[in-house]
């Protein structure tokens, strides 16, 4: 993945969550959630963002729990808007990057949290993560 997130400062554990065998996860991947606490990559402006990917899943590996980090400090990459410290987050699926992040706006269902430095498009930047549903 050309665009992962890189942990830059841990605020709380990984947390295990449910994943597909057959699927294979990149370290740093934005992740979805979806019923009975399974994750999966996030690809959709709207998709319900728990968090990022701890760890590298190898598809059919055996393996169906993955660590999920829930918070932290984050370096992720900026998508066509760019964005300004102190804004609001999410993924941005338009561009067919993954793991791009742009700006929420008024309709925007799930939030990544907020960005901490001023970015422009496909400039690395930190931001927080803290996902949620709806504006903060």
């Amino acid at each position: 993945m050309a665009l992962e997130t890189t942990l830059v400062f841990e605020t709380s554990a990984p947390v295990p969550f449910t994943c597909a065998d057959g699927t294979g996860i990149e370290k740093g991947a934005i992740l979805k959630i979806a019923d009975l606490n399974t994750v999966s990559v996030a690809g959709t402006d709207n998709d319900a963002v728990i968090g990022i990917a701890a760890e590298e899943k190898i598809a059919s590996d055996g393996k169906t729990k993955i660590g999920v980090y829930l918070s932290g400090i984050f370096k992720g990459t900026a998508g066509v808007a760019g964005c300004t410290a102190g804004d609001y987050l999410i993924i941005d699926s338009s561009t067919g990057d993954d793991n791009e992040i742009v700006v929420a706006d008024a309709t925007s269902k799930y939030i990544l949290r907020q960005a901490l430095e001023t970015a422009t498009d496909l400039q690395t930047f930190l931001f927080r993560l803290a996902p949620c549903s709806g504006q903060p």
